[in-house]
């Protein structure tokens, strides 16, 4: 199946309005946003964006907007998985239809499943939409179930639009395990400390958290490490291990989202049940960032 992406992909953020509805019109100024600094593609409704916590309609209604306000200037891979196989199938056909370039899927997660009832499971899936590619997502953190090297190449072997995964463990082992054959499996780290790491060992793109608050400084890094400065990407990379520290790396998504207000985007507040990080610390750490980043990388916030 002749798609692949390589780069900088966002899990983009879900802006809420103060009635905590989905707000299209920041969705529409937060894409135009990542688009203009430069970022490779987009991943609505994931772990960053509180998929989770959106209702299945409201789950569609993020893809489409993400879908409609992107077109066809980049990718969009929309995270499709859920905890039944049947709200998975309904996502994943819903994203087809709307146009997204791709969709992911997590395993089912609060149960642990077994290795067979996985392969089921994403077996089901993709021969459903047998013309629509697919990425196996890889986050045993939050799921409870980890994708094996096992499962995964039993699933390569028997579904031909399952063309490649997302790991977001941290360790690169399994990315680097699958890439090493000569058939073709679209490779994509989820760790933004690993950036480095994941470029100059061959893998295709990643997957930042850090780059919906700043995607000038990642994207910076991807292309100096593809473009093989390792010394700027060396120093790049401290940066943003800096940067992730400072930020919390995506743990408390209330700070986030109130940078981004200071980046001029209003993106609302997180849903319930996370909790919102009272204001004069957001401010603390936007002065801190603008330092950091002023003084390092003459990046302008």
């Amino acid at each position: 199946m002749d798609f692949t992406v390589r780069g900088i992909i966002v899990p983009i953020i879900t802006p809420f309005d103060e009635n905590d509805r989905l707000d299209v019109s920041a969705i529409n100024l937060l894409v135009e946003f990542l688009i203009s600094r430069g970022v490779h593609g987009l991943f609505p409704g994931g772990t960053t964006g509180e998929g989770p916590l959106l209702s299945l309609v409201e789950r569609c209604q993020l893809a489409e907007s993400v879908v409609d306000a992107v077109g066809t200037r980049i990718p969009v891979i929309v995270h499709t998985g859920a905890m039944t196989t049947k709200d998975t199938l309904t996502l994943t056909q819903h994203a087809k239809k709307i146009g997204a370039q791709a969709a992911a899927i997590i395993p089912p997660y609060f149960y642990h499943y077994s290795d067979r009832a996985l392969f089921k499971h994403f077996d089901f899936v993709a021969s459903c939409v047998p013309d629509f590619p697919l990425y196996l997502y890889n986050n045993p953190s939050v799921s409870g179930n980890n994708l094996s090297i096992e499962l995964i190449n039993e699933l390569r072997n028997k579904c031909p639009n399952i063309i490649g995964m997302k790991d977001s463990s941290g360790n690169l082992d399994t990315l680097l395990s699958i890439s090493m054959d000569q058939s073709s499996f679209n490779t994509i780290s989820g760790s933004d400390e690993n950036i480095l790491s994941s470029i100059a060992l061959g893998l295709d793109a990643c997957v930042s958290g850090n780059a919906n608050v700043i995607p000038e400084l990642i994207v910076a890094l991807y292309n100096a490490a593809d473009g093989g400065d390792l010394e700027l990407a060396r120093e790049l990379q401290q940066q943003l291990n800096e940067v992730r520290w400072l930020l919390g790396d995506g743990k408390d998504l209330s700070i986030f989202k109130g940078i981004l207000k200071y980046r001029g985007l209003s993106v609302g507040s997180v849903r319930r049940p996370l909790l919102q990080t009272p204001e004069n610390v957001i401010e603390k750490h936007w002065q801190d960032l603008r330092r950091l980043l002023i003084d390092k990388s003459q990046i302008e916030l």
